[in-house]
């Protein structure tokens, strides 16, 4: 559908000409790491604060590189906020396991989003990296605490 897609590219371009969530907290993050395609050299920092309850309430997302690499990693931050970490990895599995599928013929699930806006990253296998750079960075950072690590 030539008018969907057209809607999707425009979500992508405006997430990536106006990343949500840029920059650092402001007090210092529970959770951050530092998530780097080494095929592209696309790079993403995820600092996120989680309270007592498990619930991510601040995300921010800091890097450089391609648009599908920074528009997902916006779309992300925004798409985390409010849940807990479980739910949030969820969302990632959900997430990827879209972009995995190609032609499936299947109605897109809303319930994630702008998120949706990269399925059609499906179809080019070599740019599935850069659309789950902000995921994987962000289970990275859930994962080891305070710490900073790559990821691919």
């Amino acid at each position: 559908m030539p008018g969907l897609e057209d809607l999707y590219k425009e979500i992508i371009m405006d997430h990536y000409r106006s990343p949500r969530n840029q920059g650092e907290l402001a007090s210092p993050p529970a959770h951050h790491a530092l998530g780097i395609n080494p095929s592209c050299g696309d790079e993403i920092t995820v600092y996120v604060s989680v309270d007592d309850d498990d619930i991510i309430t601040d995300v921010a997302i800091d890097g450089r590189g391609c648009s599908i690499s920074q528009s997902a990693a916006s779309m992300m931050s925004e798409a985390i906020k409010g849940k807990t970490t479980a739910e949030a990895a969820e969302l990632s599995d959900a997430y990827k396991g879209m972009l995995a599928i190609t032609d499936s013929g299947d109605k897109p699930d809303l319930s994630m989003g702008d998120l949706v806006a990269l399925r059609g990253v499906s179809k080019f296998p070599a740019r599935i990296k850069c659309a789950t750079l902000g995921f994987n960075t962000l289970l990275q950072a859930l994962e080891n605490s305070g710490s900073t690590t790559s990821t691919e």
